[in-house]
C-alpha cells in the first residue's frame, strides 16, 4: 500500500546526528524531537487533554491492546474514532498491541501462559475476562484502522533484551514477514504505518533489519512504511548496552523518515538518543513515577513523601514554569496530599513531570536549530545538572513500579 495521504516529515536543521523537523498529519504539525505522553486506555492518567497539551505535547500514544478489549472498536468508531472519543485534537499514535498481548497475557495467578505465539500472530486470553482473541499482522492493522489514530505500528516480535542471538535472529525474521503482511492490508488513506526494527543489542542485526524494512514497498511510488521505529530496547538489557547500540543503529534508520525510539526513557536517555538522531519518544516514566510520588527535575528527583519536605515551602523546582510550580504548590503541601491519598497530588506531579519532558525536547529543538555547537552545550548542561542531582539524591531516575 502507498504511504499515507497528508502525512509528511521534513528535517529543518541538523547538528551532528541530532536533527529537528516537523511531522505533519491530518491533525496538525508535530515539532521534532518530540515526546509522546502515554494514554494507555484513551487517557493520560489523571490529566485532561487540555492539561496534556499545556505541557507542550502535540502527539500522544494510545494502547491498541487495551482499547481493543475495552471499550472495543465498535464503541470507539461510533463515537467518532479515537480523536472524537477522547477529545484530543492533536496527532495520535497507536501501538500494535503485540507487546501487551504477550506480556499481559501471562497468567498472574497461574503458572501456565495465556498466550500462544505462532507464525500467524498471537492467540491470547484477555486479562479482563479470559475471553480468547487472535492478533495477526493483518488484524493489528484493521483494529488500529478502526480505532482511527493518525499513526499505527506494525505487529512485531519483541524478544527479551538479553536473549541469545538465535532467538533475536528469529524475531527479526518473523517481524520482517509480518511487516510485509501489514503493508499489504488496506487502511484509511490518511493513516500512516510505521515499521519496527528489532535486533536487541546486536548492532549488525539492527542495521540490516533497518535496511530491509526501509526497502519494503520499493516497487510502488511512495510505497512502504511512513516511518521506522526501534523496538525491543529497555526490555532487560543494561542502559549502557542500549546507549552503545543506539550510537550505531539509530543513524542507520532512513534519514528521510521519522525515527521513533519506543518505550524509552529517562531524561538522560532522551538526550543521548536525540544526539544519535532519534525524533520521537514515548515512555510511561514521567506519569507513572508521578503517581508514585516522584517529581523529576533537572537536578534530580524529589520524592514528596520524604519527611524532609514536611515544612518545605518551596515548589518542586523554583525555576520551573509548569502550572504546579508556577501555582506555588509547596513541597510540604504535596507531601501532605500524597500521604493523605488525595488525587490532586497525582495530577500536579504528572503535570510537572510531563512539562519537564516537554521543556527538554523544546530546548533540544531550539539548540539544534541554532547550530554553532548550541546542541552540544545544551546536552552537556543538562547532563551535568542530572549528574549533580544524582549524587545528591543517591541515584539516577528510574521507573517506579506501580
Amino acid at each position: 500500500m502507498t504511504r499515507a495521504r497528508g502525512f509528511a516529515f521534513r528535517v529543518h536543521a541538523t547538528d551532528g546526528q541530532a536533527r529537528t523537523g516537523t511531522l505533519t498529519t491530518s491533525h496538525g504539525d508535530v515539532p521534532t524531537p518530540t515526546f509522546m505522553p502515554v494514554g494507555t486506555q484513551g487517557s493520560v492518567k489523571t490529566l485532561s487533554p487540555d492539561e496534556v497539551a499545556s505541557t507542550g505535547a502535540r502527539i500522544v500514544l494510545g494502547n491498541t491492546y487495551h482499547l481493543w478489549l475495552r471499550p472495543g472498536t465498535e464503541v470507539i468508531r461510533a463515537m467518532g474514532a479515537l480523536h472524537g472519543f477522547t477529545r484530543w485534537p492533536h496527532t495520535m499514535l497507536t501501538d500494535s498491541g503485540g507487546f501487551q498481548a504477550y506480556s499481559l497475557g501471562q497468567g498472574a495467578k497461574e503458572k501456565k501462559s495465556l498466550v500462544a505465539p505462532s507464525e500467524d500472530g498471537f492467540t491470547f486470553r484477555s486479562h479482563l475476562d479470559g475471553s480468547k482473541h487472535h492478533l495477526s499482522p493483518e488484524e493489528a492493522v484493521r483494529v488500529q484502522a478502526a480505532i482511527g489514530a493518525d499513526i499505527q505500528m506494525q505487529l512485531d516480535i519483541c524478544p527479551p533484551g538479553e536473549s541469545p542471538r538465535p532467538v533475536v535472529e528469529s524475531a527479526v525474521a518473523q517481524t520482517t514477514r509480518w511487516a510485509k503482511r501489514a503493508l499489504a492490508v488496506e487502511r484509511p488513506p490518511q493513516q500512516a504505518l510505521f515499521g519496527i526494527v528489532q535486533g536487541a543489542c546486536f548492532v549488525d542485526l539492527r542495521r540490516a533489519h533497518a535496511e530491509e524494512l526501509a526497502a519494503l514497498g520499493g516497487n510502488e511510488p511512495d510505497g512502504g512504511f511512513d516511518g521506522l521505529a526501534l523496538g525491543g530496547f529497555s526490555v532487560g538489557e543494561s542502559i549502557e548496552r542500549m546507549h552503545e547500540a543506539l550510537v550505531d543503529c539509530a543513524p542507520a534508520l532512513d534519514p528521510c523518515r521519522p525515527r521513533y525510539l519506543m518505550g524509552v526513557g529517562t531524561p538522560r536517555d532522551l538526550l543521548h538518543a536525540i544526539d544519535c538522531g532519534i525524533d520521537m519518544f514515548d515512555c510511561v516514566l514521567p506519569t507513572r513515577n508521578a503517581r508514585n510520588g516522584q517529581a523529576l527535575t533537572r537536578t534530580g528527583k524529589v520524592v514528596v513523601k520524604q519527611a524532609r519536605y514536611r515544612l518545605d515551602p518551596l515548589p518542586i523546582d523554583p525555576s520551573c514554569s509548569c502550572a504546579t510550580c508556577r501555582g506555588g504548590y509547596s513541597r510540604a503541601y504535596l507531601r501532605h496530599l500524597y500521604l493523605a491519598g488525595e488525587i490532586l497530588v497525582l495530577r500536579l506531579l504528572s503535570l510537572h513531570n510531563l512539562h519537564l519532558y516537554g521543556e527538554l525536547v523544546r530546548g533540544a529543538r531550539e539548540a539544534i536549530a541554532a547550530g554553532k555547537g548550541a546542541w552540544s552545550a545544551y546536552k552537556r548542561t543538562w547532563e551535568a545538572s542530572l549528574s549533580a542531582g544524582e549524587k545528591e539524591t543517591g541515584g539516577a531516575v528510574a521507573t517506579d513500579p506501580g
